[in-house]
């Protein structure tokens, strides 16, 4: 069931849509159906179908997760690479700032010592 794979709490779920556990309960023995709004929220929340929750029918919660997961891993790691090629062209500019740097200093003290 959706509320169990999303790990969400009997007394939670009652909470979050304003009804009793009772009444949870009673839906989800098919003993009373959810009114329209409340099949909303919970389709929302669940990221499934109305039409999933009250029949079954079509994707159900976790069962395309681990494609989910899998893109989002990629997405990661694609923002990691673009994240480390931006690290490598910020430490050759600073290289180069330091390195200028330190060649103006030196000629400053070349320029002093050649002075006294």
């Amino acid at each position: 069931m959706a509320r169990d794979a999303a790990g969400i709490s009997l007394k939670t779920l009652a909470g979050q849509l304003g009804v009793s556990e009772e009444t949870m309960l009673a839906w989800e023995s098919d003993r009373a159906e959810p009114n329209p709004s409340a099949l909303a929220k919970m389709s929302a929340l669940f990221d499934v179908s109305p039409a999933w929750l009250m029949t079954g029918s079509g994707d159900g919660p976790g069962e395309d997760s681990d494609e989910r997961a899998l893109e989002a891993v990629r997405n990661e790691l694609s923002r990691l690479r673009t994240a480390y090629q931006e690290i490598g062209r910020l430490i050759e500019a600073t290289t180069n700032q330091l390195e200028r740097l330190d060649h103006q200093i030196r000629l400053r003290n070349l320029s002093k010592d050649v002075a006294h």
